[in-house]
């Protein structure tokens, strides 16, 4: 009898504790240093779920190893809907075939939740590069193998595979100078100390409005609302060559399917949310929710996509 009420006082309280959720503040890791894409698009998920949770949800920024280290925190937390992380196609569908081996099992530690937006990503030249187009680029490079520089936000991520993707398709061969983050790469182009960079146009495309960097293409099949006068890679000549990341929230497996639902409810919401829109567009970002099953889907084409070109590449993690 003792165990019995024992048992219904547990589910009792299990019941009541999801009924209340949430009732203290949130987590969302980063996995990426402070000034990236992620990051940036990482906040502005924060702040809409902050207001549509009635919590707070404090960024935590947890960078190094490519994003595994962060990743990691999320895959051994509570399953309990108060720790979430902020994903992008690197972090998914590059590092399972990247590194030989994770703290943690890519298939079996995160339960998906949505897509917040996809992120097209911009080809862009230092200043200092004389070449102010695709075709002069790869003229250039031919001219001169392995003297043009190209700067990544790290090893094996997703500017990088794009570069290489861009390599195999032009036939050109170019010297990978890796950076810890997107932020740090961008400095570096803008000094000249690196010639080209493929990045988001979320983090590209005021440096080149303002003329601190040359647009050379977008890798998407459509032209980009924030850089109209930018062509896309087709239209600059490298047919196949489009490529990019998007922005996810993931959840630590087992965490409760109510969670995962009403989590997802509100992050459609707020890309449906005309300002958010608004500033996704304007910064060159994609606005697009999906189910769990749709992100699944994403992250399964994604990861037989790169881990092609990384198993062709013959890459490894640094």
């Amino acid at each position: 009898m003792r165990f019995l009420l024992a048992c219904l006082l547990a589910t009792a309280h299990l019941a009541l504790a999801q009924d209340t959720w949430p009732s203290r503040p949130l987590r969302l890791i980063l996995p990426f240093p402070p000034g990236g894409g992620t990051d940036i698009l990482g906040r502005l998920i924060a702040e809409r779920l902050s207001a549509s949770l009635g919590q707070p949800v404090v960024v935590e920024n947890r960078g190094g190893a490519g994003g595994v280290i962060g990743t990691d925190v999320v895959a051994k937390a509570r399953p309990d809907g108060y720790t979430l992380l902020i994903a992008n196609a690197g972090i998914t569908s590059i590092n399972p075939a990247l590194y030989p081996k994770l703290p943690y099992d890519p298939d079996k530690a995160f339960a998906p939740i949505s897509l917040f937006c996809e992120l097209p990503f911009v080809l862009m030249a230092s200043p200092k590069l004389q070449a102010n187009s695709v075709k002069e680029l790869v003229a250039y490079a031919k001219a001169n193998p392995e003297k043009v520089t190209y700067a990544s936000s790290g090893q094996g991520g997703s500017p990088h595979l794009t570069a290489e993707l861009f390599q195999l398709l032009t036939g050109t061969k170019m010297t990978h100078v890796p950076y810890k983050g997107g932020g740090p790469a961008m400095i570096d182009l803008m000094a000249g100390h690196v010639d080209i960079l493929f990045a988001s146009v979320l983090e590209g495309s005021g440096n080149i409005k303002s003329g601190k960097l040359k647009g050379l293409a977008v890798t998407h099949a459509k032209r980009n609302v924030a850089l109209p006068d930018v062509p896309t890679i087709s239209e600059a000549g490298v047919k196949g060559g489009e490529s990019g990341s998007w922005i996810a929230l993931l959840a630590p497996a087992g965490t409760p399917a109510a969670v995962i639902s009403r989590i997802g409810s509100d992050v459609k919401v707020a890309v449906a949310d005309a300002g958010v829109a608004e500033k996704l567009i304007g910064q060159g970002a994609v606005p697009q929710a999906s189910t769990p099953k749709e992100l699944q889907a994403l992250i399964d084409k994604d990861l037989a996509r790169y881990g092609k070109i990384i198993r062709d590449k013959g890459l490894r993690a640094e």
